[in-house]
């Protein structure tokens, strides 16, 4: 099982963080590996819409399709996808620090299949280490707009 969680403390309103950060068309901003995310049916994020990501990594390309299992606007959204052979669960969750300050925790959750059972520690090092960087990558794009 990996399980990582990382969290970062973003100057700006938790209302706006929370906005840009679910809104699926911002994630190839601040994702290092995120290529592209497009909504399968309607656009609005709700419990039950789809969304298929592109991203690349370990060196391969991987499409996979998330779907939102719960959302509560400007607190917490949670994703998953069941394919492939690192199923996963993403979560976001914002912290209204103050009127002026967020902390946004990004958790992801999985359990190998196959192959990738073997290399799922040195999974979880490189998620940890991609998650630190989009969060750092937010930060930036959240504090320069706020």
């Amino acid at each position: 099982m990996v399980d990582i969680s990382t969290q970062i403390v973003i100057k700006c309103p938790v209302e706006k963080v929370a906005t840009y950060a679910a809104g699926p068309e911002n994630a190839p901003e601040w994702y290092v590996n995120i290529e592209s995310v497009r909504m399968l049916g309607p656009r609005s994020l709700q419990k039950g819409s789809h969304m298929e990501f592109k991203a690349h990594f370990l060196g391969r390309t991987l499409v996979y399709i998330y779907e939102i299992i719960e959302f509560i606007k400007y607190e917490k959204l949670v994703m998953r996808t069941h394919e492939g052979p690192f199923p996963m669960e993403t979560s976001y969750i914002w912290e209204k620090l103050d009127e002026k300050t967020t902390r946004m925790t990004l958790r992801n959750t999985g359990q190998p299949e196959g192959f990738s059972k073997w290399i799922a520690p040195l999974m979880g090092l490189m998620i940890r280490r991609a998650n630190k960087k989009d969060l750092d990558r937010l930060r930036q794009i959240m504090e320069q707009s706020c």
